[in-house]
């Protein structure tokens, strides 16, 4: 029995993500049991009971490859918490189908712009984001909130102690990225300035750690640069 087979068992038998390490552990661990039970065991068991990571890897990849090959409708994509099958993109509509009741909702510019500015410069509370917008977001972190793409992640050290405001795994599963690293231009702009509101200002600031880009980016806002282009799903 090879290994990329009992992998793609393992992904075909849950609908949640699994991470290599959990591969790598239902692989060995239910190995160790075959040897147990049996006296004899398969010759194929042995080198199963010390397989790696990095082995498990390579039959992802593997995985990969064939399906491309045969020209599956499906594929092995790597998520913010793990690896799943899933229909490629251009078979979406017609799975979509079988669920007419969950039409899917896109962002609205406002909405998109805000949890922009979250994603790039979390955490962040909702004044810093007022200060880059230039106008309430109110109602636009509550629309965030309640689709589970922003969270709060706790309060800054400022007057009042405002709330801080963050992505979720949500929000990564939502635009197809592992992690925040791999959002457009994410490099460029941690390193751009932006308006910060009075009381985060220098003289009434809240400690750096609070407004730094780690471990995010920085905020795409109205300088000119492009905000996270939401993925159909």
């Amino acid at each position: 029995m090879e290994l990329a087979s009992i992998i793609e068992s393992l992904l075909f038998a849950t609908q949640e993500p699994l991470g290599v390490p959990q591969m790598c552990a239902a692989v060995k661990e239910t190995a160790k049991d075959i040897v147990e039970a049996e006296e004899e065991s398969p010759d194929w068991v042995a080198p199963l009971l010390n397989v790696t990571e990095d082995q498990v890897r390579v039959a992802l990849d593997s995985l990969i490859a064939h399906y491309e090959a045969d020209n599956r409708a499906f594929t092995v994509v790597e998520r913010a918490h793990g690896w799943r099958l899933c229909a490629r993109f251009e078979y979406s509509d017609w799975c979509r189908s079988l669920y007419p009741g969950k039409k899917p909702q896109r962002l609205t510019q406002p909405a998109l712009e805000t949890l922009a500015i979250i994603a790039y410069r979390q955490p962040i509370t909702k004044a810093g984001v007022e200060a880059v917008r230039g106008v309430s977001v109110d109602a636009m972190v509550q629309q965030l909130l309640d689709r589970s793409l922003v969270k709060i992640e706790g309060r800054a050290d400022l007057p009042g102690r405002p709330l801080l405001y963050g992505t979720t795994e949500s929000f990564l599963d939502h635009f197809g990225v592992k992690t925040l690293d791999e959002l457009p231009n994410s490099a460029e702009l941690r390193r751009v300035k932006l308006p910060t509101p009075p009381e985060e200002q220098e003289g009434g600031a809240a400690p750096a750690e609070q407004l730094s880009l780690q471990p995010a980016p920085s905020a795409a806002a109205e300088d000119g640069t492009a905000a996270p282009e939401e993925e159909e799903s």
